[in-house]
This record gives structure tokens, sequence and C-alpha cells, in this order.
């Protein structure tokens, strides 16, 4: 049985792609990016242990209410065998996939392990390389900063789609008793001036 390590999944978010989505957060980074969004992520021994069908499930069950999964973490190409299967099953569902990676595209196409090329030829988009707290990108929905570079990998989306373009998304939810707060930014800083320029605009 195949199983993958998940922080979290929440369902359906538009803060995390283009659409409805299921964000499926994988436990476990061998990155360390400074100022990452996701510690608590970063370590393997957190999360929870779930088995690959159990998630697809999930995701069969959504199908009518989701246009596709989006991977985040973590890093999805550190448990590419889970995630690849994952993946191949919402393409057989029709749903679109989009992986948010640390590494960079030309790592990812040079890997020696199958898995990670399963992976990456079941993504539909991209968005590869480490996040850079110095260089905020405000100009792109859901990218985190500037030097992230979004590889349209099917005919799925096009760059020219206007939905890529846009102020900041991010959803706020109690889940479990807990404020929980998902899409660019992630800091709770950022997300309070962005709550307060908003009362501003609505006044």
């Amino acid at each position: 049985m195949t199983t993958v390590k998940i922080a979290k999944i929440i369902c359906p978010t538009e803060a995390e792609g283009p659409g409805k989505r299921m964000a499926i957060w994988v436990q476990g980074c061998p990155l360390r990016c400074p100022g990452c969004c996701n510690p608590e992520m970063l370590g393997d021994s957190g999360g929870e242990t779930v088995a690959t069908s159990a998630i697809l499930e999930n995701i069969t069950a959504q199908r009518d209410n989701i246009e596709g999964i989006t991977f985040l973490g973590g890093e999805p190409f550190a448990q590419a065998a889970a995630t690849a299967e994952i993946a191949r099953g919402c393409h057989a569902l029709s749903l679109s996939v989009m992986v948010f990676s640390g590494f960079e595209r030309a790592q990812l196409e040079s890997h020696s392990d199958p898995d990670v090329g399963a992976l990456l030829a079941a993504c539909d988009l991209l968005v590869d390389g480490p996040y850079d707290r110095a260089q905020p990108d405000e100009v792109r929905r859901w990218i985190g900063s500037r030097n992230q570079v979004m590889h349209f990998l099917s005919d799925r989306y096009q760059p020219s789609d206007s939905q890529f373009v846009g102020e900041e998304t991010f959803e706020i939810r109690f889940l479990g008793g807990q404020l929980t707060v998902n899409g660019w930014p992630a800091s709770s800083d950022h997300v309070a001036s962005l709550l307060a320029r908003r009362r501003r605009d609505v006044a």
C-alpha cells in the first residue's frame, strides 16, 4: 500500500490555483528556504500518514465540486511516488494538477528518480523555485516571490489567461477551533495589513 505524509488538506479553495481546488499540503521538505511560509511542514515527524487510495477516494467524492488539485508543502517531489500516483488518478478523473516546488524545473527534469519524472509528466501547471522573501510577488496570483516561474506543461491552462494576474488571494477559516489562513501571503502581519486595506476600500 502506497502512503503519503500529509500536513493538511483543504477543499474547496480558490486561493491555491485556478478555479475551485483541493489543496494538499505534504509533510516534509529537504529544502530550508529562509522565511518559509510553512516551517511546521519542513520536518518529517509531523503530519499524518495516509494511504494514497484514501486520498483518491476523497478526490473522487469531490470531483463535481472542483476542477483540480494543488500539491504544496512541504515538498511534493520529496514524495514523488505517492504524489505521482495521486496526480495520475486526478487526470483519470479529468481533473487538473498544479504543483508548487522549491526545486527548479531543470533540476526535476534531470533527476534520476523515475517517480520525479512521473509527477512532472502528470503536472499541468508547475510553479518552481525556492521562495525568496526579499522578492515578494504582488502581480501574479498564487505566486510567493518574483523569482518563481509558472510552467504551463499542458494545454489545460494558458499564460494569457487573466485569472493568473490579480490581487493576492487568501482565505481565513475556523477549523477544529483554530483560525487558519491559506493562500498567499501566509504571514499574519501581511494578512492583517491586507484586511485593513480592504476594509478601507469598502468604506
